[in-house]
């Protein structure tokens, strides 16, 4: 059986294929089409077509994550509470929202014409169930409590449920106004940063300051009865292109001023501590209740606020390493996965299985491919003839403290570069974090970068849990790791940690324990293969333009080197394009 799960939201469009309950393909519309606009994610369709060979009536079944009509009831049904406030901004509101809601039905009305006359079943599932399903059967847990929160899927903030065997039965669910995520998005624009897309700037800085206004946020979602968080509509108003904001009671409150030019460095870090502290408590608070209530250890969590490392971190801190399990893309475009493994196993009751190592499911490339888009680029490359001569010359490119680009296999699903598509250097390398940050990233000088190990080394070094596979949590730096570069290390003795296993990406993690072979210890400095702004490279194609607009100092391409410094020539062949 082939099903086609798709998740057309307002941003991080995915599509996903399974056939016979096996992840074929998956991948983000944005790291295809490289824009992220409403609609349907055609370039992600189309790869996991061709991904398999499949054409649209060989599907059985296509899984929609999202239910417009049901979405578009709720939201105008919230709106319309507080009508009276703002009539005309509701009017606004309301008439953008049935643009939005035409704009859908149209889009699944295309689709549909194109599996017609096939016997191909359309299904439309809730948003928050699909983010369940992506957490649950992607876990190693047969029983566990799922936990999904972000800013407004199908009008819900998010649910409460348990996941048993192939059922997930909710338990409770959270309405759109009473969202955690939503407030998070809203701190974040108010430090200057672009909701929707850099929440994680909010979450590095709040590293940095006190969380001197936790108790505003708190009050903001006091709930007198019960945990679910509960918004304070009088921290809630119109802003002025019809869509809810923060009122001015939250800068009376704080005493912050309400021109966001005028908040002082020092208030933006405290702001970003507060919000992040108030986050972490709420959730934490929620899952030690029902926890408790239900009997449960193990704990699965979705949606766009547990994309969110620190506050992963800190639940696994709270509730044991290994307890806890986020899936590799746990914000919208995990919702194309969760919708297909939503029908597969709790509407088909098909049983589970692994997944397999990994979530390596995106974009692979021939040889020739990429030796046909380097030719046409007119680009000068070397062919090492062997797979150790091209980590040798990789190898040489490092200890010399060069920034890599590392274009190898089929690219990763979710927002982590995984070793396929990343940015590698030596973390002991002079500058190294200055040079990324000033002539490759061009981000905040907060913001730190990931470690990748090899799974075996890490105990030498780290306490981590199987989180740090996918990079959805952190680690915690051993006391006697004397060899770990300091400035890579967080507050509290925290780390960005890659952990490599040899079965799932055989490739980086050979390159890995060869660089250990003359380095202090087999480390990689590891970040994502874009610049700023741009999703993950996925293609030949982007990977070149990224490294020739920027200052990456080579490029390794399936096997193919590329150099804006003449390479040593022993360890290459003579052939040279």
């Amino acid at each position: 059986m082939r099903i086609l799960g798709l998740s057309f939201c307002r941003h991080d469009r995915s599509a996903a294929l399974l056939e016979d309950g096996n992840i074929v393909a998956a991948i983000e519309d944005a790291k295809l089409s490289r824009s992220d606009v409403q609609g349907l994610p055609e370039a992600a369709i189309e790869f996991c077509l061709a991904r398999n060979g499949t054409g649209w009536h060989e599907l059985d079944a296509i899984a929609f994550a999202t239910r417009p009509l049901q979405s578009w009831a709720r939201r105008s049904w919230a709106v319309g509470r507080m009508a009276c406030f703002s009539p005309k901004t509701t009017a606004y509101y309301e008439a953008n929202e049935l643009g939005l809601l035409a704009a859908d039905l149209s889009s699944l009305r295309l689709l549909g014409h194109q599996v017609r006359n096939s016997s191909c079943e359309l299904l439309h599932l809730d948003h928050h169930l699909c983010h369940a399903a992506c957490a649950f059967y992607c876990s190693p847990f047969d029983r566990a409590l799922i936990l999904t929160t972000d800013g407004n899927g199908d009008g819900r903030a998010g649910l409460i449920a348990i996941g048993e065997g192939t059922r997930i039965r909710v338990l409770k669910t959270i309405p759109a106004p009473h969202s955690l995520a939503w407030v998070y998005s809203q701190i974040t624009e108010l430090l200057n940063f672009l909701s929707h897309k850099e929440e994680h700037k909010t979450q590095w800085l709040s590293l940095e300051g006190e969380p001197v206004f936790k108790r505003v946020f708190r009050n903001m979602f006091r709930n007198p009865r019960g945990l679910v968080p509960q918004l304070d509509y009088s921290f809630v108003e119109y802003g002025p292109t019809g869509r809810f904001v923060l009122s001015s009671k939250l800068f009376r409150e704080t005493g912050l001023p309400e021109n966001r030019t005028d908040i002082s460095d020092d208030q933006r870090r405290a702001l970003a501590s507060s919000v992040q502290q108030s986050c972490t408590e709420i959730v934490l608070d929620i899952l030690h209740y029902y926890r408790k209530q239900h009997g449960i250890n193990q704990i699965c969590l979705a949606g766009g606020l547990f994309q969110n490392v620190l506050l992963v971190s800190e639940i696994e801190k709270q509730l044991g390493l290994n307890q806890v399990f986020v899936p590799p893309a746990p914000g919208n475009a995990g919702c194309a996965l969760g919708a297909a493994l939503l029908l597969w196993h709790h509407i088909h009751g098909q049983p589970r299985r692994d997944t397999g190592p990994g979530n390596y499911w995106g974009p692979a490339y021939s040889q020739h491919e990429i030796k046909d888009i380097l030719d046409n680029y007119k680009s000068r490359y070397s062919i090492p003839n062997t797979s150790e001569r091209k980590n040798d010359a990789t190898l040489q490119l490092l200890h010399a403290g060069k920034v890599v680009g590392w274009f190898q296999g089929p690219a990763e699903f979710g927002p982590r570069a995984l070793g396929n598509r990343s940015l590698l250097a030596s973390p002991w390398a002079a500058y190294v974090k200055e040079n990324l940050n000033e002539y490759i990233k061009h981000r905040e000088w907060f913001r730190p970068f990931a470690i990748s190990v090899p799974e075996e080394d890490c105990p030498r070094y780290f306490e981590f849990s199987q989180l740090c596979r996918s990079m959805n949590s952190l680690g915690w730096v051993r006391a006697n790791a004397d060899s770990i570069p300091g400035n890579f290390c967080l507050p509290g003795g925290r780390i960005r940690l890659h952990v490599v296993q040899r079965s799932s990406n055989l490739n980086f993690w050979n390159l890995l324990k060869r660089f250990g072979e003359r380095a202090p210890a087999p480390m990689l400095l590891n970040t994502s293969f874009n610049l700023a702004g741009e999703p993950l490279v996925t293609r030949p194609r982007d990977a070149l333009r990224s490294y020739f607009c920027s200052g990456i100092d080579a490029l390794v391409i399936g096997n193919f080197v590329l150099s804006k410094a003449r390479l040593p020539q022993k360890s290459l062949i003579a052939s040279t394009a």
